[in-house]
């Protein structure tokens, strides 16, 4: 059975989707089948794969409100290694329209059951907030993966998180677990940086991974050419990184 991992954080601009989108690339070299379902109204994920979000016949909108089979909305990127189910922004109708909905919280959990035997992992890249698509991602998940950036109110998001986390374990989905917290656009010249990541060190210890993710203008490049990092500068140092957390993660499943 696979693993779904949502990749979420409500602060916007921590490396959410790059991360979803360039773990899912480096996860599929590791020759595990993965899937990575956009459920950002922005459609960012998408776009990063080289996805149209606009002319699909199906997105994760579809999944969610309309009962469309999981399987029908996936996009296979054959070049890439992995496969895609697309966000755009009809998802912001769900956001409302979920309010009123049947089994609302459970709505996805439900749609990834049907499909989860056929992947390894399985990313979610959910929006920048605690609505009814990041309830849904959780409820769905095995695990969180958190991504930080390493500045100042770094801190203060993540606790609120943190509580978010504990109350869903004690309500809807009990075997939820932190994946990891992800120290993002790390900069190791900068004091500021290296503050903050020794207090998440301080309070999170073994559950922030060891491996962390630079500042690469390679990585930022990337998104503009529809590709992961591994297919648009392998050597680069981003490549690298994921690469490297891909293995960290597929390392801790062992233990």
């Amino acid at each position: 059975m696979g693993k779904i991992i949502a990749v979420t954080n409500q602060k916007g601009g921590v490396g959410k989707t790059t991360t979803s989108v360039n773990l899912a690339a480096s996860l599929a070299a590791a020759k595990r089948r993965v899937l990575l379902m956009d459920l950002d109204p922005q459609g960012n994920a998408a776009m990063g794969c080289g996805v149209d979000k606009d002319n699909v016949a199906y997105s994760s909108y579809d999944v969610l409100m309309d009962d469309v089979p999981a399987s029908a909305a996936v996009v296979v990127r054959d070049e890439l290694g992995f496969s895609v189910i697309p966000g755009n922004a009809d998802l912001t109708a769900a956001e409302v329209q979920l309010m009123n909905a049947d089994r609302k919280e459970l709505r996805l959990r439900d749609a990834l059951g049907q499909i989860t035997s056929q992947y390894d992992y399985i990313l979610i890249d959910c929006p920048p907030s605690l609505n009814m698509l990041t309830l849904n991602a959780m409820v769905a998940a095995n695990s969180l993966l958190i991504p930080v950036q390493c500045e100042y109110y770094a801190l203060e998001g993540l606790s609120a998180l943190m509580t978010t986390l504990k109350n869903i374990q004690n309500t809807v989905n009990p075997g939820l677990y932190l994946e990891g917290i992800l120290r993002t656009m790390f900069d190791d010249r900068n004091r500021l940086t290296k503050d903050v990541s020794e207090q998440l060190l301080r309070y999170f210890g073994d559950q922030v991974f060891r491996t962390y993710i630079p500042r690469n203008i390679r990585l930022a490049e990337a998104p503009s050419h529809g590709l992961p990092i591994l297919a648009y500068d392998k050597s680069s140092r981003g490549a690298v990184a994921y690469n490297a957390l891909a293995e960290e993660m597929i390392n801790n499943e062992k233990k």
